[in-house]
């Protein structure tokens, strides 16, 4: 296989993006708290989300792009492909910044190419492969979201295929990004900011691991400043 440019050539080239953050929620009250620490880039809003929080689901698109100034992901709530595009329509219509997100599946891939063609953007959501991740980028979306969680559950490891990913989207120069999903603890996010410049989709779950460990390691920094034993000799 004999790539297009060389892993220095690809370096050059390679255009760099922010850290971003994107919390699944459709709380505005976790939204602010998470804006406050500088950590809500965007929103990932699920229907699952917006019921379990006893908000009907346009009412939370709404609420949630009140909130932050990034991109809120809604999903349209239909399996075919006309049903899709009305709803994803409608939906950005609803905020400033609406990504539509859509399975990597025929219907979807179709539904993804005609809202490119609308100027609406679109992020490919559930992408367990990198066969699915290089179809997603030829649909001309905006996002990939590959799901680390569920992989590593049936004992792969998640974050191999962020990694594919990349290289696959260095490799041939797609300016799809890539925003690791449904991770599953504050490892995970650690892990996806070391690959590259990923964004990552946090819960609260994971939003109070990440505190947590805040905590820790300002609690070890104290101990150390004062010379404590144990950390010392450890």
């Amino acid at each position: 296989l004999t790539l297009p440019f060389s892993r220095e050539e690809r370096e050059q080239h390679r255009i760099p993006r922010p850290m971003r953050f994107f919390l699944d929620s459709a709380s505005p009250e976790e939204a602010r708290k998470v804006r406050d620490w500088g950590l809500l880039d965007g929103v990932w809003l699920s229907a699952a989300a917006a019921e379990a929080a006893g908000t009907g689901y346009r009412r939370a698109v709404r609420e949630m792009a009140a909130v932050t100034d990034g991109p809120v992901l809604v999903e349209p709530g239909s399996d075919d492909a006309k049903g899709m595009y009305k709803a994803a329509r409608e939906l950005a219509k609803l905020g400033k910044d609406i990504v539509i997100q859509l399975p990597i599946e025929s219907n979807g891939l179709r539904v993804a190419r005609l809202l490119s063609q609308d100027q609406v953007a679109v992020c490919a959501s559930g992408c367990y492969s990198a066969a699915q991740a290089l179809v997603a980028a030829k649909a001309n979306v905006a996002y990939v979201a590959p799901s680390v969680g569920p992989l590593d559950d049936i004992g792969s490891i998640g974050m191999d295929l962020v990694e594919q990913v990349i290289r696959i989207y260095d490799n041939y120069g797609f300016q799809t990004q890539i925003l690791v999903s449904e991770v599953r603890n504050a490892v995970h996010v650690l892990d996806a900011v070391l690959v590259s410049d990923c964004g990552v989709v946090i819960n609260p779950t994971v939003v109070e691991g990440l505190e947590e460990l805040l905590e820790a390691v300002a609690l070890v920094a104290e101990q150390v400043a004062r010379g404590h034993p144990a950390v010392l000799e450890g």
